[in-house]
C-alpha cells in the first residue's frame, strides 16, 4: 500500500475549500418524509481484485491515489447520482471509519489530515452535482475501536472518550454536516463516544447493530441504551440508527415487547441494513457474500417507513447501486 513515500495527489479538483451554502442536516431531517443512504462502499472495494485495503485505514488513504481514489469516486457518484435522479435527500459518509490518530500513525500517515482532505473529498464531489448540492449531507463516520461484531473488545467509558476525541474533532472541523459513529455493539463504547461527539458541538447520530431480540449485542435492551445515553450526555445524540442489521432483524428489534418501546422508536429514525439475515457471528465468520435481490431488499426496507416511521433509509453489507436503485425507487413514491 501507498506511505507518504509515495506521490500524494492533492488537486484542488479533490481538496478544495468547503461550500457551506447548503441545508442544515438537522433541518433535512426533520423536514424531509425520507432521506436516503448510501449502500456498501468498503465491501465493494474489497471485492475489486485490482484493490487491496489498508490493514490499518481499511480505505481511509485512497483518497491519495489515482486509481483506488477512482474507485472510492466511482461509487460515491453512483449512490449521489441515485439521490438526484429520485430527487431524495442523500447522507453519504466520508471513508474514515477506520481513521483513528492510532491507525493514521500505524499506516504511516501521521501528520497527514486524513480526516479532514476524505471531507473535502467528498464536498468536491457533492458540490460537481449543481443545485442538487443542497439537498446532500457528509457524515464523518467513525465506529468503535475494536470489532464492531465483539462487544468484548468495547472500550469503558472514559477510555472511549478519550480515544475518541481526536477524530471526532479532525471531522467536525472539517466542516461535516453531521457526525455518525456506526457499528456500535456494545454500551460502554457508544456512552463514550457519545461524549466526545458531543463535545465538538457539531449534530451527531449514533448507530447501533442490534440482535432481533431488541438488544445490542452487549445483551443491552436497546431501549436501555438509548435512555440511558439521552440521560448521560448533553447535547444527546440527534437521533439514533441501526447498521449492519437486517431489515427483519430491525423490525423485530424495533417491535420486542421487553427490549423495545415507544420512545426507543421514536428515537431510532433510520436503519443501513444488511442484505444478508445472518447473526453477526455468522457474518463474521462468512467466507463469500450472501445478496438478496435488489427489489425484495427495496421491498423490505422501504416498509419499515411505512410501519415503523423509519425515514433514514439504506444499504450496508451485500448492497451495491442496485439495492440503493430499488429501495429509492421505492422511498421515492412513499411520501
Amino acid at each position: 500500500m501507498p506511505r507518504l513515500g509515495s506521490k500524494i495527489d492533492k488537486s484542488e479538483e479533490f481538496f478544495g475549500e468547503i461550500n457551506m451554502s447548503r441545508r442544515t442536516f438537522p433541518d433535512l431531517l426533520a423536514t424531509s418524509p425520507c432521506l436516503l443512504g448510501e449502500g456498501a462502499v468498503i465491501e465493494r472495494l474489497r471485492r475489486n481484485p485490482e484493490l487491496e485495503l489498508d490493514p490499518y485505514l481499511v480505505n481511509a488513504a485512497f483518497i491519495y491515489q489515482a486509481a483506488p481514489r477512482a474507485a472510492l469516486e466511482a461509487i460515491c457518484r453512483q449512490y449521489l447520482e441515485i439521490g438526484r435522479d429520485f430527487a431524495l435527500p442523500l447522507l453519504i459518509s466520508t471513508p474514515t471509519w477506520r481513521a483513528s490518530r492510532e491507525r493514521i500513525a500505524a499506516a504511516g500517515y501521521d501528520g497527514v489530515d486524513v480526516n479532514g482532505d476524505n471531507v473535502r473529498f467528498l464536498d468536491a464531489l457533492r458540490h460537481s452535482y449543481g443545485g442538487y448540492a443542497t439537498q446532500v449531507s457528509i457524515c464523518g463516520l467513525m465506529s468503535c475501536r475494536g470489532n464492531a461484531y465483539s462487544p468484548g473488545e468495547a472500550l469503558a467509558v472514559e477510555a472511549a472518550q478519550r480515544y475518541h476525541a481526536w477524530q471526532a474533532g479532525q471531522l467536525a472541523a472539517a466542516g461535516v454536516d453531521v457526525l455518525l459513529a456506526a457499528t456500535l455493539p456494545a454500551m460502554s463504547e457508544a456512552t463514550g463516544l457519545a461524549l466526545a461527539l458531543a463535545a465538538t458541538g457539531t449534530p451527531y447520530l449514533l448507530s447501533f447493530v442490534v440482535r432481533p431480540q431488541g438488544t445490542l449485542l452487549d445483551g443491552t435492551p436497546l431501549k436501555e441504551a438509548i435512555a440511558a445515553i439521552d440521560a448521560a450526555v448533553t447535547p444527546r445524540p440527534l437521533a439514533y440508527l441501526i447498521n449492519c442489521t437486517h431489515a427483519s432483524f430491525a423490525r423485530a428489534a424495533l417491535t420486542h415487547a421487553g427490549n423495545a418501546s415507544p420512545l426507543a422508536r421514536q428515537r431510532v429514525v433510520g436503519l443501513l441494513a444488511n442484505t444478508a439475515a445472518l447473526s453477526p457471528e455468522e457474518l463474521d465468520d462468512s467466507t463469500h457474500l450472501i445478496e438478496e435481490d435488489p427489489a425484495s431488499f427495496g421491498a423490505t426496507v422501504a416498509a419499515l417507513h411505512h410501519d415503523l416511521g423509519l425515514k433514514l433509509l439504506g444499504g450496508c453489507c451485500g448492497t451495491d447501486d442496485r439495492h440503493i436503485r430499488a429501495l429509492a425507487a421505492r422511498l421515492a413514491t412513499a411520501g
